[in-house]
């Protein structure tokens, strides 16, 4: 045999990676063996490899999935660098989410909004609406093209168009979490349904609402804004929530929105 060819226990050990990480690689077409014994079954590495071996075991211990492993393994060393960095950037962005996800949860009993906190009464009314199972990140994209599209078809029937748009929120919506949403523009008047644009008769109500801080108008810190309505009507014994939660825009108090939830005694 010959001397440049190390058994896959001397390659393993060398590299630093376990024999389950070598048959893995060697599976995944990642680090594959120069030579396989056809009566024996043993694999020989050469010893050039272990140079690679050493660096996909340093990619995998960064948490990167394996099929971008073979990728960056494959790119020449200011490629892989450049890409890496790029990586790294997000993964920071992720972590500061998260850790203001954190902030949010900690800090849902914020005196500041709840002092905000006010009841209003709200008559009955109809909206041209338009409903989706979506997550936050196509939020944007629905609320301009139902509110676009309400608004048009509202004028072309002759019915005033101008009222504060509303979104209602069926489930928690967030880049990792899908839920409905309900996109809605009031109107007065006799308006037909057209395509995928449904009427609906919203009951008079109460409402607990909160005008959004500039700050809070943004995921994670919006769900502050949430936590505290909820923590608002549950220290409330003469109430309790009898809807979903919905946003009216603009809002009052000069804020961009109001975050609302329908209540009763």
């Amino acid at each position: 045999m010959d001397s440049d060819k190390l058994r896959a226990g001397e390659f393993g050990a060398a590299a630093g990676l376990s024999p389950k990480a070598l048959r893995l690689y060697a599976e995944l077409g990642l680090l594959v063996p120069a030579e396989i014994d056809p009566g024996s079954g043993y694999r020989w590495f050469r010893q050039d490899q272990i140079r690679r071996a050493r660096l996909i075991g340093r990619l995998r211990r960064l948490g990167l999935p394996l099929a971008r492993i073979g990728r960056l393994a494959d790119l020449s060393a200011p490629d892989r660098a450049l890409e890496l960095r790029g990586w790294l950037r997000t993964q920071r962005r992720l972590l500061d989410d998260r850790a203001a996800v954190i902030e949010a949860f900690a800090e849902s009993a914020d005196d500041e909004l709840r002092s905000l906190v006010a009841l209003r009464e709200v008559p009955a009314t109809k909206v041209l609406s338009r409903s989706r199972r979506i997550d936050s990140t196509m939020l944007r994209e629905l609320t301009e093209t139902t509110e676009r599209d309400a608004r048009a078809h509202l004028r072309a029937s002759g019915v005033d168009a101008d009222a504060p748009r509303l979104v209602y929120f069926q489930d928690l919506v967030t880049p990792d979490c899908a839920g409905t949403v309900e996109v809605a523009v009031p109107f007065h008047g006799t308006v037909e349904p057209v395509d995928d644009l449904v009427i609906r008769l919203v009951p008079a109500h109460t409402a607990a609402y909160l005008p959004v801080p500039p700050r809070c108008e943004d995921l994670p810190l919006i769900l502050r804004v949430y936590d505290v309505i909820d923590a608002w009507i549950a220290a409330r014994p003469d109430l309790t929530c009898v809807g979903h939660s919905y946003e009216i825009t603009p809002g009052t108090a000069g804020s961009r929105f109001d975050v609302a939830y329908p209540v009763a005694p």
